[in-house]
């Protein structure tokens, strides 16, 4: 598994999605960042954001569609999917219906992200909050108890472009983070 960045519990954990071993360096990633809080918290929310209008924003609700088909057990709520996405128009009025609706929990945030050239096609994971439309100047709150984010352009890739970015580098990305996180939940 070399072929990851290794980090601190605290620093961002980066996984190479060209590498053939993505998906079993994302669960152990993953697996150890979700045993940090789960002993505090029974309940497991998946905030997926971005929109299913945009290709370079779809990862968000690509990876909460492929978890909202999968059998979970009830201890475990998705929000954000193609068919109910949540964006900057409506993350304020999810984020208040998470608090209304659900209590001892960890909010798990995945967003697309744009990142420096070595990371372009990386997956970063880690503890912490993320920073939803930070790559669109957008200002809007901080989320989540862990982070996952797919880095799918640099910093200097235009904002007008995201619809340019190709669909099988999101898709790869949603299949690894869609399965990694099954085979950890479902071990848990």
């Amino acid at each position: 598994m070399n072929n990851a960045l290794k980090n601190s519990n605290f620093l961002p954990n980066y996984v190479n999605c060209k590498s053939q071993f993505a998906i079993l360096e994302f669960k152990s990633y993953f697996f150890n960042i979700l045993n940090e809080h789960k002993h505090n918290n029974k309940n497991i929310i998946f905030l997926c954001i971005g929109s299913d209008k945009i290709t370079g924003d779809s990862l968000g609700p690509l990876v909460g569609y492929k978890l909202s088909k999968l059998p979970f057990k009830n201890n475990i709520s998705i929000y954000g999917t193609l068919d109910n996405p949540v964006h900057a128009k409506n993350l304020n009025e999810t984020i208040k219906n998470i608090n209304l609706n659900h209590k001892n929990y960890i909010l798990i945030a995945i967003d697309a992200s744009l990142g420096s050239n070595e990371y372009v096609n990386y997956i970063s994971l880690g503890q912490g909050s993320l920073k939803p439309g930070a790559g669109a100047n957008k200002n809007l709150q901080p989320v989540g108890d862990i982070y996952i984010k797919g880095i799918i352009n640099n910093n200097k890739f235009s904002l007008s472009n995201l619809q340019n970015i190709r669909l099988s580098l999101v898709m790869n990305m949603a299949d690894i983070i869609s399965s990694g996180i099954w085979h950890c939940v479902s071990s848990i």
